[in-house]
């Protein structure tokens, strides 16, 4: 679970969080998500792996405000070997509501930008991978 907590800056002349920021907010989950993994981006970026988006849609529930702590629960949804598929829910901690709900798929390239097989180059991360989308499903 990663907490992000909302700073000032984030929120708009309405004194809500500006609905862009969430996006961030899932890319830091995410990060930290496949940190835990024991792949990041410095490990993948260092075998010459790069990771863009292919896509990313966020629902948007309730309104959050400056200094809210809001707590992202990242699961796998689909992955194929090649492209990682990650669900977001976005929890406001102190009053347990839903503030949003996300989705990012990421591909795996090489250097020239071909697609890569992470099994090839990192299969514990790989293995990883497919166990969590069993225990999501």
């Amino acid at each position: 679970m990663y907490i992000h907590k909302a700073k000032y800056y984030e929120t708009d002349s309405m004194k809500i969080v500006h609905h862009s920021n969430y996006i961030r907010w899932m890319e830091e989950a995410k990060m930290d998500f496949l940190e835990r993994c024991g792949c990041g981006m410095i490990r993948t970026e260092a075998a010459g792996i790069t990771s863009p988006v292919v896509s990313v849609e966020c629902d948007y529930k309730h309104t959050s405000s400056f200094d809210d702590e809001i707590a992202i629960d990242v699961q796998v949804e689909k992955y194929t070997g090649v492209k990682l598929t990650l669900r977001y829910i976005m929890t406001n901690t102190a009053t347990n509501t839903i503030v949003a709900t996300g989705r990012s798929c990421n591909c795996y390239v090489n250097e020239a930008g071909a697609p890569i097989s992470i099994q090839k180059y990192f299969p514990d991360f790989d293995a990883t991978l497919k166990e969590l989308v069993k225990l999501s499903a």
